[in-house]
């Protein structure tokens, strides 16, 4: 769900036979795998993988030792991420590979006169440079990676603050407030307040 929220198309597999059939059917650009998976261990499937192509391949796994670090490393994968992580060290480890590899996922966002580059944080609206906090700057590109989508208060709070911050979800609110402000937004139509369920993108400036 991490990964569809910032725009990436999500195969899975729950075996490790399943995992080899599925990347030869689709041929994806990165694959993340657990070691632990029934059928074939993710140590065999990854050097089943590098050995037909040269997929970007994360493995994940509960054991952390460093023995188990170079096994993973040996076997083909790019990269090794121990349990239990955040999803926001997961998504830029997955654009850090991607990027190795000379794919650059969705940089850069645009509606209209407004663009957002992810790779440097910076946002313009026509000619202007606009100046965001880092929270505001999240909120932005939540909406620009899921323009028809609505989001609700509660949603966008989780996926930035987290289930476990102290901080209300009415603060979604002040920072919506402070974005439309700084995008010259007063009459609520680049991020439109549906009544009753959340926000999205709307008219996109001219």
């Amino acid at each position: 769900m991490g990964l569809e929220f910032e725009g990436f198309e999500v195969h899975t597999a729950a075996t490790g036979p399943e995992a080899l059939a599925t990347a030869a059917r689709l041929q994806p650009d990165l694959v993340i795998l657990d070691i632990m998976l029934p059928g074939l261990n993710g140590i065999e499937v990854c050097r089943r993988l590098r050995a037909q192509g040269d997929v970007s391949i994360i493995l994940l796994t509960a054991r952390d030792g460093v023995d188990d670090r170079v096994e993973g490393l040996d076997s083909g994968a790019d990269d090794y991420l121990a349990k239990p992580f955040r999803i926001k060290e997961l998504l830029a480890r997955v654009r850090a590979a991607l990027r190795r590899r000379g794919f650059s996922p969705a940089g850069r966002l645009v509606w209209g006169q407004l663009s957002l580059n992810r790779e440097t944080r910076e946002v313009q609206s026509g000619d202007q440079l606009v100046q965001l906090r880092p929270r505001e700057f999240e909120i932005l590109e939540v909406l620009l990676l899921h323009p028809r989508q609505v989001f609700s208060r509660e949603t966008i709070f989780n996926r930035l603050w987290g289930y476990e911050s102290d901080a209300g979800s009415s603060v979604v609110e002040v920072h919506i407030s402070s974005l439309r402000d700084k995008l010259g937004d007063s009459e609520r139509r680049l991020i439109e307040t549906i009544r009753g369920v959340g926000y999205r993108l709307g008219t996109p400036p001219p």
